[in-house]
């Protein structure tokens, strides 16, 4: 009788756990309010991180075919008055603001007479090496964001589960039953904090290294282009 009785609790038991609702807007319902301040944050933060991801993606895109075709402007032996005159002192690809900066700086730096103001080659130097930080700021805005997603949302994905379970503890103590349906729910409410702490995490830290070597390479093209009309002009400084 005593392991009918048993057997027939376990059943009636087993019933009621297949009845509860462990869907995941269930579970955010039935978490106390801490837990679902943390899943919101969460939802949030991820949000953000993919409205950064793809809008650098589209930027850092862009910036890479501009830097092309620019190039290509710049190496096909166009003099380089009439190829700053086609594009205008305020042009709106990156590469052209820093061919920009340079050149309008090395008009600035001829007297009326024709010859050159002392120093000009500095100051181009310095123009172009300004409009480069101006451009790498735009660039790599956004990214200490995924940064900080990537490190923190575990974190407070874990305090959202350390704060469920317990409460879960305190159900239990409350109701004196360690039965799976007095347990079940509390703990998958408090891991599925977790779960979204790591799903706003992993893409975050994943493109922040990618989009990181990617900004430091259109950079470097930038800077590796500076030198090298910077090195024409000093050539025509020099002649």
């Amino acid at each position: 009788m005593p392991m009918r009785k048993s057997r027939l609790m376990d059943a009636q038991t087993l019933a009621v756990a297949q009845e509860i609702d462990l869907s995941m807007w269930a579970l955010f319902a039935r978490a106390t309010l801490t837990v679902k301040l943390v899943m919101v944050l969460l939802l949030v933060a991820s949000v953000w991180a993919w409205a950064i991801i793809l809008e650098k993606a589209v930027t850092y895109r862009r910036a890479r075919r501009e830097a092309v075709i620019f190039d290509r402007a710049f190496w096909s032996g166009e003099p380089l008055d009439e190829l700053f005159d086609g594009i205008g002192p305020q042009p709106k690809g990156r590469a052209q603001r820093i061919f920009a900066a340079g050149m309008t700086e090395w008009r600035r730096s001829h007297r009326d007479d024709g010859g050159l103001i002392a120093g000009a080659h500095a100051r181009i130097d310095r123009s172009m090496d300004v409009a480069i930080q101006k451009e790498a700021e735009v660039l790599q805005k956004g990214l200490p964001v995924l940064a900080t997603v990537g490190s923190t949302a575990p974190f407070v994905g874990l305090f959202g589960t350390v704060w469920g379970i317990m409460h879960a503890f305190v159900e239990i103590a409350n109701q004196q039953d360690t039965s799976l349906v007095v347990v079940a729910p509390g703990i998958a409410e408090a891991l599925f904090a977790t779960a979204l702490g790591l799903v706003a995490a992993i893409p975050a830290v994943i493109f922040y290294n990618k989009l990181s070597g990617d900004s430091d390479r259109i950079i470097a093209g930038y800077e590796a282009f500076a030198d090298e009309f910077s090195t024409i002009l000093s050539r025509q400084l020099d002649a």
